[in-house]
């Protein structure tokens, strides 16, 4: 018998599942998507995160027929983005 704990074999380990990811996302972007993804990543890895979890969320959901171009993420990118607010400050 050994003392591994049957659970540890079902549950991937973060290097796993974050090479699992890397895969579909690499089949979800086009080439050109792949690298605005990966250069978001550097300046706003939150967003970068948001987008990749929609991303999964569509492609596991069959929502996601083709490889999303650079246009595509573009829209994408700006549909997550949080609006910025304006503020005019009057002085009298």
């Amino acid at each position: 018998m050994s003392n591994r704990d049957p659970s540890d074999e079902k549950n991937p380990t973060d290097a796993e599942v974050t090479a699992m990811k890397e895969q579909a996302l690499r089949s979800l972007l086009a080439p050109e998507a792949r690298l605005r993804l990966n250069n978001v990543r550097m300046v706003k890895p939150e967003l970068a995160a948001m987008v990749e979890n929609y991303l999964l969320g569509m492609a596991s959901q069959g929502r996601l027929r083709n490889q999303i171009s650079d246009d595509q993420l573009k829209q994408i990118l700006l549909s997550i983005q949080q609006p910025k607010r304006d503020f005019k400050i009057n002085r009298r």
